[in-house]
């Protein structure tokens, strides 16, 4: 068995920021006319994990690795969970086993198993919850739900956000014009002006042998999670998100990681324009000076760090200021420059794809 097949033995915390402009990057359908989630003290803007998940699964699915939660109809009907799971199992079929058989029936289970997670890569990172019918000849050999080993906590912007008017306005005035109302014409459009989001990740090394992730698995979130905001973010409320900085920092010690990392990632005030103006990743500055410390501090627990950010990024360190290469420079005086690995998306995404990984 190669170490990129053998389950992950190795704990990650991951850090992933993206931005919105004139976008809604997570609806909130239970708020009418499904307006961006915002919460209404800070009004910072929110985006679910389950938002995030499905973007990754979606680029997964496009990438032709298999995927267990997904759209699939059949004559216009939606495929059932105990049709998707039938859809994952082809190459096993209860009728080759005699189930009366101990041993056979032992192998079954173990094939179901194995071919199950084999065939389901999302299933691998984030779990399920199988819900079929226990009758089903493949779900009786399956738990009920598999608990993934990698989980995001809730993505928010590192600022207050505004709501863009524009269209309303736009509405409110063809109204006025013809004298009667224009029911619903486009009231659903509401869009944030700008908005930049973070989020927090974790690859539960524990967790990992549950769902057989391999370190294959984890070594693809360093390009899935950029490319998938890259070419599932194409729908109309959805267009005008870009990814900014990814970073996975890998640790050596079991059980161990800094925690809360995101939050250490803050705008530089003073090299940022004023929060209600900012409109684009050009008004602002990040300030990485409380990140590099906390790696830095943890430097022995640390095996190695995987990052990439957007050419157009600007951070801030001390005194100085700078575009991507001031961040991964000082990450490399923090821990090392020989476990600092600056991510090539384009260059390392094909590697990751089934043809090349054997799935």
């Amino acid at each position: 068995m190669s170490e990129s097949t053998q389950t992950v033995e190795n704990r990650s915390e991951i850090v992933f920021l993206y931005d919105a402009v004139d976008a809604n990057p997570n609806g909130n359908p239970l708020s009418g006319s499904n307006r961006p989630r915002i919460d209404p003290q800070t009004q910072q803007a929110i985006v679910t994990d389950v938002r995030l998940k499905r973007y990754l699964r979606d680029q997964l699915d496009d990438d032709g690795h298999g995927v267990y939660i997904r759209n699939v109809q059949d004559e216009g009907e939606q495929y059932t969970r105990a049709e998707l799971l039938e859809d994952r199992l082809k190459a096993v079929d209860p009728d080759d086993y005699d189930l009366d058989d101990d041993e056979e029936a032992a192998q079954f289970r173990d094939d179901v198993f194995g071919e199950y997670l084999e065939e389901s890569a999302d299933v691998r990172y984030f779990g399920a919850t199988m819900s079929v019918d226990t009758d089903n000849a493949y779900a009786k050999h399956l738990p009920d739900h598999f608990t993934g080993p990698v989980q995001f906590s809730p993505g928010k912007s590192i600022h207050a956000v505004n709501e863009n008017e524009e269209y309303d306005s736009l509405t409110s005035v063809i109204a006025t014009q013809e004298g009667k109302e224009q029911g619903g014409f486009d009231l659903d459009d509401h869009r944030i002006q700008y908005g930049l989001i973070r989020f927090h990740g974790l690859v539960d090394e524990h967790g990992a042998a549950d769902t057989n992730l391999t370190r294959a698995d984890v070594e693809r979130l360093d390009t899935l999670c950029w490319r998938a905001i890259k070419n599932q973010t194409i729908s109309r409320s959805k267009v005008g998100q870009e990814p900014r900085l990814y970073c996975r920092v890998e640790y050596g010690e079991e059980s161990y990681h800094l925690g809360g990392l995101d939050k250490d990632l803050t705008l530089d005030d003073e090299a940022s324009k004023d929060h209600d103006e900012l409109r684009n990743i050009r008004d602002l500055t990040l300030d990485i000076d409380d990140f590099v410390d906390r790696i830095s501090n943890a430097s022995n627990q640390i095996e190695r760090i995987r990052v990439v950010a957007s050419d157009v990024l600007k951070v801030s360190h001390g005194t100085d200021s700078g575009g991507p290469d001031l961040l991964y420079d000082a990450l490399r005086t923090a821990v090392g420059a020989d476990r600092v690995d600056v991510v090539d998306i384009y260059d390392e995404y094909p590697e990751t794809l089934p043809q090349n990984t054997g799935e």
